[in-house]
């Protein structure tokens, strides 16, 4: 075994106290860095995790983001409706409705799972942090706004230019497409005028001419015998 190395000075006491003075010393002489907050904004990255906005228009009631949050903050309720068939001859069908979204942020550790998990983007990181609330209760967010916190979401970095296309910019444009041909078509047909059908005309009934007869004229009388004599 060898013996471990020894210092080779020896050190005085208060020796640490005055390294530490001397560290102290160095930097009151150094301009300092503090940021005075509010005054002085923090110079944020663009990805923060300050808030959660919600895309209500994305939001399938699909309840998987609630069901993986680890500390069940988030709050759904909803309700089903009928809709009509989109084409004559199709059959009806139900979708869920949104009524409450919330997420109670007194709870919620900022983990992002249900960003993650959310498998039609309705949630959003917003580098907003300022919603301080003197009452736990108002950290209660609602869907209104979760809603007004989509306006402070960053737009997402630009593709590069050689990249393809997402399928989803592709799905997304062909629906819109359709949307718009539909629209168009119905437009159409409610700008055209429905043709009128000429009514049956009867025909008069047409009387027949009076017919005179023909003057007949009368035949001579033939002579007797007797009388040719």
């Amino acid at each position: 075994m060898t013996a471990s190395p020894q210092p080779s000075g020896r050190s005085f006491p208060g020796s640490g106290l005055a390294k530490g003075l001397a560290v102290t010393l160095r930097t009151m002489t150094k301009k300092t860095v503090t940021a005075q907050y509010p005054e002085t904004q923090p110079d944020l990255p663009p990805r923060a995790r300050g808030v959660i906005g919600l895309f209500e228009e994305n939001c399938t009631v699909c309840m998987l983001c609630a069901r993986e949050c680890p500390d069940w903050c988030i709050y759904i309720d909803s309700h089903k409706e009928t809709v009509p068939p989109a084409a004559p001859g199709g059959r009806e069908r139900s979708r869920n409705v949104l009524d409450r979204f919330a997420i109670d942020f007194s709870l919620c550790m900022y983990c992002g799972i249900c960003i993650e998990v959310c498998p039609f983007d309705a949630l959003f990181w917003s580098p907003e942090f300022e919603y301080a609330e003197t009452d736990i209760r108002d950290l209660t967010h609602e869907r209104d706004k979760l809603r007004d916190w989509m306006w402070t979401v960053p737009a997402p970095p630009a593709l590069v230019p050689a990249a393809e296309e997402p399928k989803e910019y592709a799905a997304a444009r062909k629906s819109a497409d359709r949307t718009a041909a539909q629209q168009a078509a119905e437009a159409a047909t409610a700008a055209r005028p429905e043709p009128t059908r000429p009514e049956p005309t009867r025909p008069e009934p047409t009387r027949p001419e009076p017919t005179r007869p023909e003057p007949t004229q009368p035949k001579p009388d033939r002579p007797e015998d007797g009388d040719a004599r």
